[in-house]
């Protein structure tokens, strides 16, 4: 009850902090709990404040139920040349894990006894298909994002929780720019909020953000300010509701500069503005604290936070991480490299 208490405080002392014009904020900090994995972690889950998933590289899948105190390594058998970037978890017993690539490297997984044992739920069999990220819009309708099959971009769908998953026809999505695709980068390239569903690009001429309000069967399309190029696009969005978002990015292979690589939206997605003060650098992984508090974003260079919904960055850490998720009150966990996990505090 107590760490409920003080991360409400410290949300509402920076809210009211940026309302009242003062310029001392509250200080957020990443403390970094022990995994013992080498992993590479991008892909990530906080269910509560003691249970947190997350996966990536050599089938690696974590897990801890006493707020990152302890974890364990309880990833599918026999996926080791599997990279899992994205898990999606409902409890400390069920969730859902994507591994990524071409063919049938892109799989989904689920366990539903905290990852004793495990289901593959779906094997992609098209060579052309290439499966980055995934979001479930409440506990029985979820979605997968493939890169553009013949023109248009693929959807997987779920209605029984991530047990069985189907093709979406392609007639409701609009068609691909040339050279587009979404980044696999943090399993946050394809979100969910209110009952909408996003996901955003890069690669080709414009980076864009698709929506879509009838479970991903029909999708419309917006151009952003954020450059798009080879490698360079929105690496991901997060979404307070279905009206507020804000999207980042940059170019991975120069991390240390990405000039106008964030946008926000007030009309859920219809529109994007630059933000008016970005990070500066490659970003590749963003969450929303609280529905009224403030947005984080991550990277392999550093950290930053936006206390007025995105359109102004601040940077706190310069440590190297992939993906940040939180889950309410302030509990907030980023991963990465050679097994960093990190809990949020002030």
């Amino acid at each position: 009850m107590w760490m409920r208490k003080a991360s409400m405080a410290a949300v509402s002392i920076g809210v009211l902090a940026v309302s009242a014009g003062f310029t001392q904020t509250p200080s957020p900090s990443w403390e970094l709990s022990p995994t013992d994995s080498t992993a590479r972690l991008r892909g990530l889950s906080v269910v509560s404040a003691s249970t947190v998933w997350a996966s990536g590289s050599a089938g690696t899948v974590l897990r801890t139920v006493n707020g990152g105190r302890t974890w364990s390594s309880v990833g599918p058998p026999d996926t080791s040349t599997l990279q899992f970037r994205d898990i999606e978890a409902f409890d400390a017993r069920n969730a859902v894990a994507l591994s990524i690539g071409s063919g049938e490297d892109s799989r989904l997984y689920r366990t539903g006894d905290g990852g004793r044992s495990w289901s593959e739920v779906f094997r992609n069999t098209d060579p052309a298909a290439f499966y980055d990220c995934m979001t479930f819009l409440d506990e029985r309708h979820g979605l997968a994002l493939s890169d553009p099959v013949d023109g248009r971009f693929r959807i997987l769908a779920t209605a029984d929780a991530g047990r069985s998953w189907s093709v979406v026809s392609p007639h409701g999505m609009p068609d691909a720019l040339a050279g587009e695709f979404a980044f696999a980068a943090s399993g946050t390239c394809l979100v969910a909020a209110g009952g909408r569903a996003y996901f955003a690009t890069g690669g080709g001429a414009t980076a864009r953000v698709f929506r879509s309000d009838d479970l991903g069967r029909t999708w419309k399309v917006t151009d952003t300010p954020v450059p798009s190029g080879p490698s360079a696009g929105i690496y991901s969005l997060a979404f307070r509701d279905r009206d507020h978002g804000v999207a980042v990015g940059g170019d991975f292979p120069t991390p240390t500069t990405a000039p106008d690589a964030a946008a926000v939206t007030r009309d859920g997605g219809r529109t994007w503005t630059p933000a008016s003060r970005e990070p500066g650098e490659y970003r590749s992984g963003a969450a929303w604290m609280t529905r009224l508090g403030p947005v984080l974003a991550v990277g392999p260079t550093g950290s930053d936070i936006s206390f007025d919904a995105g359109r102004h960055w601040s940077p706190f850490d310069t440590g190297s991480f992939d993906a940040v998720a939180c889950a309410g009150l302030a509990v907030c966990y980023a991963s990465g490299e050679q097994g960093r996990i990190a809990r949020l505090r002030w």
